[in-house]
């Protein structure tokens, strides 16, 4: 009887042992289909404001991060997205971590400390009013109070990320994170096209507009977009300030996590430290190893190129994410108080997010 079944466990095995190759061969399409959209962008960067300024014609200078974007929504809003491509399309938040993470290279460690502090002092005043504000709407809108507490961590820190880390934390239910992850992603793409027209409105400079980018945007994606929509040098302020407020995420969950315990609708916290640990954002720790190395001269000029160069090519990937996986006739099915709450409460964290940015340019003259 074993020599029976001796077969079947060795077909198991191997099955087993062949799933993650598997697995790996499903994001090649959808990662493929990134690059494609992508390179497709920096292609119409390249050549359709040569095309028009031949003809004469009266053209805007679109970046390719919009170019990419706006390819990516017209997929995903006309034909929509096929399932051979999601799998590797849902990787565009890997290629953002990637992409942070090189971009280290780029920031002496000097210049990190000097803006994480000015960052860190403006991140903790975003973070308390927003939370505060959100909790107040969600009650005058009545919404359920777990779903308000997923809005205002997601409004006050990092979008869905946050959103999916305090689900768990909290043990709210999967509709009310779909809910209040609708209303963020509708949201920030919103933010891509009115942040750099009010910036541009405004004569922000580079300083001040990517830490308002960094402060007021909630997901690291469009964050990144939109301080890149302005130029270089505030998409990268843009992510050193949305990196600052990434970090805060573990503490504010685990506040979030204690407090609902203690109202007895959540599991007790027993390890506070691994619990930090382990909803910490270890890109950031990543960021500050290459800013490091670059610091101590450890990469080349040649190096350091390459390594710009190579997180370019990351946010290309993620950028066209961004576009891919917002579906606007999803986001509608979500119903309406859930967005009314957020769109509210974005528009108020954008204002007075850049109330402080403007603040904090006079006294440091930016």
């Amino acid at each position: 009887m074993s020599e029976t079944f001796a077969i079947p466990q060795v077909k198991q095995v191997q099955v087993k042992q062949a799933q993650p190759n598997l697995q790996f061969l499903r994001v090649i399409p959808g990662i493929l289909l990134l690059a494609a959209i992508g390179y497709a962008g920096k292609l119409l960067e390249q050549n359709v404001g040569k095309y028009a300024k031949s003809h004469h014609w009266i053209f805007p200078n679109i970046e390719y991060v919009l170019w990419a974007i706006l390819l990516g929504l017209a997929i995903s809003n006309t034909v929509g997205v096929p399932a051979i491509f999601r799998a590797g399309v849902s990787t565009y938040e890997f290629w953002l971590k990637v992409g942070i993470v090189l971009l280290g290279a780029r920031f002496l460690l000097g210049d990190v400390l000097k803006l994480g502090g000015v960052s860190l002092a403006l991140v903790a005043i975003e973070i308390t009013g927003a939370i505060a504000f959100m909790t107040l709407l969600g009650r005058l809108f009545h919404l359920k109070p777990k779903l308000t507490t997923l809005l205002a961590v997601g409004s006050a820190v990092c979008g869905v990320s946050a959103i999916i880390a305090t689900q768990g934390a909290i043990d709210a239910d999967e509709e009310d994170s779909s809910f209040a992850i609708a209303a963020i992603l509708a949201l920030g793409a919103l933010a891509l096209f009115t942040f750099p027209l009010i910036g541009h409105a405004l004569h922000l400079s580079d300083h001040a507009y990517g830490l308002w980018a960094g402060l007021a945007v909630d997901n690291t994606a469009e964050a990144s977009a939109a301080g890149a929509l302005y130029s270089d040098a505030a998409g990268k302020l843009a992510v050193l300030a949305k990196t600052t407020r990434n970090a805060m995420i573990g503490f504010v969950v685990l506040a979030y996590a204690i407090y609902w315990a203690g109202q007895g609708q959540a599991k007790t916290v027993k390890n506070k430290a691994a619990f930090l640990w382990q909803k910490f954002p270890k890109f950031v720790l990543g960021f500050l190893l290459i800013s490091v190395l670059a610091t101590y001269h450890f990469f080349s000029k040649d190096q350091v190129t390459a390594l710009a160069n190579l997180s370019r090519w990351a946010f290309l990937l993620t950028f066209a994410g961004v576009g891919l996986r917002t579906n606007f006739r999803e986001m509608r099915k979500q119903g309406l108080r859930p967005f009314a709450v957020g769109a509210i409460g974005e528009v108020a964290i954008a204002v007075f997010t850049l109330g402080l940015v403007i603040g904090a340019q006079k006294i440091w003259g930016w």
